[in-house]
């Protein structure tokens, strides 16, 4: 049984069918010990919904020893599972089923994978938690990368991680008809990022640098700049290019693990940089 199932009894059922039914479905799944291809729906129906807990409730009922219930329901044959909705039924099946076909019932009822992928990303973004969220968002987009609200959520982490090319290129993929408050906001966000992106101080910098400034504290400056503007690559590039020039110099090192360290888990940049240092370290 998964941690969302309740047995069915006369003493809970308007609570659990009728009450619980509002605001979640409700399966109802009907056994009983001397119909064994019934107790093995049950199984099957209990592991499929487990990981639906904040949608589904698993509601099982023993045919032999809660008959007033199952009478209740009408049911005429075993294996019988019904879904229910605001107390009432709204689809079912009966009679031995394969996996295709609990998968089909199923699927028309319970959120896809990228919906979950989708919300649990939306709920890090509401904690200002973009860097966890990255890779939620980017596995929802993988499962389908025509839906707007997904492009859009994922634009946002972008946004949040530094990734303004990215975000651009998505944001531009985004159909006029989908083109409403939250697709405002982050295009307001984007021209917010292009213009702290090339801040004045970060143009002075720079061009103390392309004069030929060898201070490893006018390059860290930088890197910093680049790093508070999510301009993470430059920022990368720059310190190991300080690293490779002086295997020593530990200061520019641990600024460039900083930054990585400050990327999305999975972010490729990470990976790219992280085996870049290796390869020279070692």
């Amino acid at each position: 049984m998964n941690a969302n199932s309740v047995v069915i009894t006369l003493e809970n059922f308007q609570q659990v069918v009728l009450e619980e039914s509002k605001t979640k479905l409700v399966l109802v799944d009907f056994w009983a010990t001397q119909v064994p291809e019934s107790a093995e729906l049950r199984d099957k129906l209990s592991t499929s919904v487990a990981a639906f807990g904040e949608h589904i409730i698993f509601a099982s009922v023993d045919c032999e020893s809660q008959q007033q219930v199952a009478q209740q329901f009408g049911i005429q044959g075993l294996p019988t599972a019904i879904m229910v909705k605001d107390g009432q039924p709204i689809d079912g099946i009966s009679g031995p089923q394969t996996d295709e076909t609990i998968k089909e019932f199923l699927d028309k009822h319970l959120p896809k994978e990228e919906d979950l992928l989708l919300n649990n990303a939306k709920g890090l973004l509401s904690e200002n938690k973009a860097k966890e969220a990255f890779s939620f968002i980017e596995q929802a987009y993988k499962l389908d990368n025509e839906r707007a609200d997904i492009k859009l959520t994922l634009a946002d982490v972008y946004l949040q991680t530094g990734k303004i090319s990215e975000a651009e290129t998505l944001l531009a993929s985004i159909k006029m008809i989908d083109q409403e408050s939250e697709y405002q906001s982050l295009m307001s966000k984007l021209e917010l990022a292009n213009q702290a992106a090339d801040s004045p101080e970060i143009k002075a910098l720079e061009s103390k640098i392309s004069q030929g400034e060898k201070s490893l504290d006018i390059h860290h400056q930088l890197a910093a700049q680049y790093s508070q503007v999510n301009r993470h690559e430059d920022a990368l590039v720059l310190l190991f290019r300080l690293v490779q020039r002086d295997n020593a110099d530990t200061l520019s090192k641990q600024l460039l693990l900083d930054v990585l360290s400050g990327l999305p888990e999975g972010d490729t940049l990470s990976t790219k940089y992280r085996r870049k240092l290796y390869t020279l370290m070692y």
